[in-house]
């Protein structure tokens, strides 16, 4: 896929980072009308929004669907931006094109669905529309190599891929864990393809958007799409992971671009194995946590003490010592045990506390 071209549009700078921005979902003409202006008083040239809302559960608010589309074109008309939004199904690609929407993407949980994608990709065929695909659910970078495949092979060649993170069953500080070594392979099995970051869908919160984005210039990523609100307190879908136009122009002004001068691809291979092995990390203590309250439970039930010395001591030393044979400085690996240690006794006198109340 070498002759796959950039997601070009006329009047919207080649340079790092493209950005696409606009809100979760669009709820009214004026919510829409307003993030618009002021994303475009930013110098936001791509607004996107979502109309078909697919959501994990039912009873949520699941978008206003095609009725948001003259609400889209009223937003071009006004601000002179390009319109982009999330199709699942035929339907929704011909209603989008046929109201004139610049941009689409294919979000997670449609990627993850091979029949929903060559859908999307026969209703495509013989279109020069650009179009985003948002990495499946779950890490696996065949499924959304597949994906991009399905529509190159209808005869689309302006594809971007949008890194937005995936579900983990591990407890973590993300909504959807970043496993930044899936797109860095993306990347190098199809050096073509230009490759776009999700913040909001990664970090969940939107103090994480600043950072993420960072990390994402970080590792040679084109572009970002960016979820932003008028008033995020109030979206209908997703408020928390949602800025404001002001906000993502402060974003924007704070990333450091680098230009690879004197490092290597293999540098940021190594430094997203770092982000991907402390995720993990964090992950096995939450778990070994868990423990450590089952085991409060336990001692409570048959009387035993919280602490119990001799176990600490011979634990301490065992682990030392292993530590040691793997390479590591034996002061260190204690240091690490001991805070362990110590938040294994707090989680315990919690549980003792609560159950005693």
């Amino acid at each position: 896929m070498n002759d796959l071209r950039p997601i070009s549009l006329a009047g919207v700078p080649d340079s790092r980072p493209l950005l696409i921005a606009g809100p979760c979902s669009a709820e009214t003409p004026e919510q829409l009308l307003a993030t618009a202006r002021g994303l475009a008083a930013h110098g936001v040239r791509i607004f996107r929004a979502g109309l078909w809302k697919p959501r994990t559960k039912p009873g949520g608010f699941e978008g206003v669907g095609a009725e948001g589309l003259p609400w889209m074109r009223r937003v071009r008309e006004q601000t002179g931006m390009y319109l982009a939004t999330e199709v699942a199904s035929r339907e929704h690609v011909a209603a989008a094109l046929g109201a004139g929407v610049d941009l689409l993407w294919i979000g997670a949980r449609t990627s993850a669905n091979p029949f929903a994608v060559q859908e999307i990709a026969d209703a495509l065929a013989g279109c020069d529309v650009p179009v985003l695909v948002k990495n499946p659910v779950s890490p696996d970078l065949e499924l959304w190599i597949g994906a991009i495949e399905r529509l190159y092979n209808a005869g689309l060649r302006r594809i971007a891929a949008v890194h937005r993170g995936f579900t983990s069953c591990d407890p973590s500080i993300y909504r959807n864990h970043p496993h930044w070594a899936l797109p860095i392979e993306l990347r190098r099995r199809l050096p073509a393809l230009q490759l776009l970051c999700d913040p909001s869908h990664i970090g969940g919160r939107s103090e994480l958007i600043a950072p993420l984005s960072q990390q994402a210039m970080d590792l040679g990523f084109d572009g970002l799409i960016v979820e932003a609100h008028r008033t995020p307190a109030e979206a209908w879908s997703d408020s928390r992971q949602q800025i404001t136009p002001d906000e993502l122009a402060r974003i924007v002004a704070s990333l450091v671009l680098r230009d690879g001068a004197g490092e290597s691809e293999d540098l940021a291979l190594f430094r997203s194995r770092i982000d991907r092995l402390d995720g993990e990390l964090i992950g096995m203590l939450a778990r070994r946590m868990e423990v450590s309250r089952s085991i409060a439970r336990y001692k409570r039930a048959h009387n035993i003490p919280v602490l119990q010395s001799d176990r600490y001591e011979e634990m301490l030393a065992v682990r030392a010592s292993e530590g040691e044979r793997l390479g590591m400085h034996r002061r260190f690996i204690e240091l690490v045990l001991q805070a362990i240690h110590e938040e294994s006794i707090r989680q315990q006198f919690e549980v003792l506390e609560r159950d005693g109340e």
